[in-house]
This record gives C-alpha cells, sequence and structure tokens, in this order.
C-alpha cells in the first residue's frame, strides 16, 4: 500500500509554545524557522523511504486574504512555505511534495495559488502536487468550476491529488468551510437524517459521486491519487461538524 504523509506545516492545532521565545514573547523569525526546520526534518527523515508524498503545508491560503493571517505569517512572512517545501525535499529528495488546501475551485484562491506556484518554479521551490481536499456537497461546488481548478493546476505543471473526498448529504446554513474550528448550534432542521437516509437522497449521492468521478477520469492523466476522507459513514467526523449530534453520510460505505 501507498502511504501519503499529511501534514508538516498548519496554522491549526499548533502547541503555542512553538511561537513563544525564552522569555515569553513572540519568537524570532530565526527561532521559529529554526523550528520547523528541526520538526520536518525529524519527522520525514523518520518515516524516509516508507511515505510516498507529503502535504508539506496545509490551509495556508484564502481567498479573502491570499496568505492565511496566522503566526507563521506574522513571525515569519511568506517565506515560511518555501523552507517547508525546502526543508522536506533536502530530507527526502525522492517524496513528493504537495500544497494543500480546501475550496480550491474558488477562482480568487485558485489564481493565487497558480501565481504562486509559477514564484515558485522560478525560484526552485520544490513543490510537485496540488491537493484538493474535496469536501464537497449534494449541490455545491459548482462541478465545472471543480474541473477548471484541475484543469489550472495541472497548466502549472502541478500533479493534482484528491486529498480528503466525501459529499456531504445535509443541508447547512453557514459558509460551506472545512475549518475544523467552525462549530454551530443544534438544528433538528440540518439533521434530518437521523435514521437512516432516504432512497431519493441516496441516489442524489450516487450521481454526485459519478459525476465527481467522470471529471477525474477524463483528467487521469494528471490525476496522481484520489484519497477518501475516512472508510465508513459511522465513523466520518462529519456526524458531528459543526454541530453535535450530526448524522452525516459522506462516504461509499455505511
Amino acid at each position: 500500500m501507498q502511504v501519503q504523509g499529511h501534514m508538516l506545516v498548519w496554522h491549526s492545532q499548533v502547541p503555542r509554545d512553538i511561537f513563544t521565545g525564552a522569555d515569553g514573547n513572540a519568537a524570532s523569525k530565526e527561532l521559529l524557522l529554526k523550528r520547523m526546520e528541526s520538526h520536518i526534518h525529524t519527522v520525514v527523515d523518520r518515516y524516509k523511504g516508507k511515505i510516498r508524498s507529503w502535504d508539506v503545508v496545509n490551509e495556508s491560503i484564502t481567498p479573502e486574504d491570499g496568505y492565511r493571517k496566522s503566526k507563521w505569517l506574522e513571525i515569519c512572512g511568506p517565506e515560511f512555505m518555501e523552507r517547508a517545501f525546502q526543508y522536506a525535499y533536502e530530507t527526502d529528495p525522492n517524496c513528493l511534495l504537495i500544497y494543500n488546501d480546501y475550496n480550491e475551485e474558488d477562482p480568487k484562491r485558485r489564481d493565487f495559488i497558480v501565481e504562486m506556484v509559477k514564484e515558485y518554479k522560478k525560484k526552485g521551490i520544490p513543490i510537485h502536487g496540488n491537493g484538493m481536499q474535496g469536501h464537497l456537497n449534494l449541490d455545491s461546488p459548482d462541478l465545472k468550476l471543480w474541473e477548471q481548478a484541475i484543469e489550472a493546476y495541472a497548466s502549472v505543471g502541478m500533479k493534482i491529488s484528491i486529498t480528503e473526498l466525501e459529499v456531504d448529504v445535509l443541508p447547512y446554513d453557514w459558509e460551506r468551510s472545512a475549518e475544523i474550528s467552525t462549530n454551530a448550534a443544534y438544528k433538528e432542521t440540518l439533521n434530518p437524517y437521523k435514521d437512516g437516509l432516504p432512497k431519493e437522497v441516496e441516489g442524489k449521492l450516487t450521481k454526485r459521486y459519478e459525476d465527481i468521478f467522470k471529471i477525474l477520469l477524463k483528467h487521469k492523466d494528471v490525476v496522481d491519487r484520489i484519497t477518501f476522507w475516512g472508510t465508513s459513514d459511522d465513523q466520518s467526523w462529519k456526524n458531528n461538524f459543526p454541530m453535535r449530534g450530526r448524522t452525516n453520510y459522506p462516504l461509499l460505505s455505511c
């Protein structure tokens, strides 16, 4: 089996001490980059030759702001992303190195990533692929936009990985996002299938997956892998996201 590494640098769930110096104030850029280098070298080296590809940087771009306003950006600037790819490559030059994010069909995010990749290639930054998470819904996003994003990333030499594929079948009344910190109050109207998925909705889910895979097969020359975000519906994180007690059916098995 091929093993994928997820992930080396992320803005979320990082111990606060990583961003703090010995004096209790914010760590310097030099110190933070040294800590990141040590982390990446240690982890990648430990699994060198066993992991085929790494999601090197995860979720560091937003449509609204370009680079996400994170502690990494605040202290190091955009350079932290470049360094992350360099450190991973230094440790395992045979590994496929990926930038991973959600909602990458959004034109603003898509275009920003495309320009970033172009700049990286000019600088010789080792980036090999783009990870499209694939947290989709029954009715969004427009799969035409999704396919256009695949084509855009492929046009700048990126291998395409669908890294976290699932289809949310439940209604929602918030901005669609895979941001793990999102939290919403429970509403019965947003949890309609507690006792099982109706045949009509199951049919829509089947059609959605069929349409998704038609696109992926059409672009099989650039689609490097597809990874589902979970193995069965009963253990999916979507059951409690973004509200506790929600029952979802996003995968291919129950």
